[in-house]
């Protein structure tokens, strides 16, 4: 993992320690903990909404988008888009996040399909951090994975291997 990740890592996990925010890491992030060889492009972060008032004084400066809403073709939700040191950490609101289906005909909460096991706690660079559950984010991969986005299938045959190696 670059430095530049290492070091946002630090950075946002710190305010969120400082502040008692729960939170978990997912996306290509989470996968590449869990095998995948894709590098990582952000740090894609779930958390309550309700936080985002006691973060929001000590990343203002580094903000380049939100808190907004965001509703697109695949997704609907409460989001900031921040930029620390040129590494992309998006944080979006757990409580409002919608997804479409791999289809796109119909919504649903992404915390009640993609949160059925608690996170998990990694140390990566001495730096104790809270993860999607792998088998919560293979199945939110697969969700994502279509025409557009086939690497997502990338990051679910590694998933998925560490799944098995890990007798989860």
């Amino acid at each position: 993992m670059e430095d530049k990740t290492i070091n946002a890592l630090k950075w946002i996990v710190g305010i969120f320690n400082k502040h008692n925010v729960p939170y978990r890491i997912g996306g290509g992030f989470a996968a590449h903990v869990y095998g995948s060889t894709r590098p990582v492009n952000d740090i894609d972060i779930s958390l309550s909404g309700k936080y985002f008032d006691l973060i929001i004084p000590e990343v203002k400066k580094y903000i380049k988008s939100g808190p907004k809403h965001y509703e697109g073709e695949k997704w609907d939700c409460d989001y900031i888009s921040i930029n620390y040191n040129d590494q992309k950490i998006d944080m979006t609101d757990i409580d409002t996040l919608r997804m479409s289906n791999k289809e796109l005909t119909k919504w649903f909460q992404t915390k009640d399909n993609f949160c059925k096991f608690p996170n998990i706690i990694k140390v990566i660079n001495n730096i104790e951090i809270s993860l999607i559950d792998p088998r919560d984010l293979v199945e939110y991969k697969k969700e994502l994975a279509d025409k557009d986005h086939l690497y997502q299938l990338d990051d679910v045959v590694a998933v998925e291997k560490y799944i098995i190696n890990h007798h989860l």
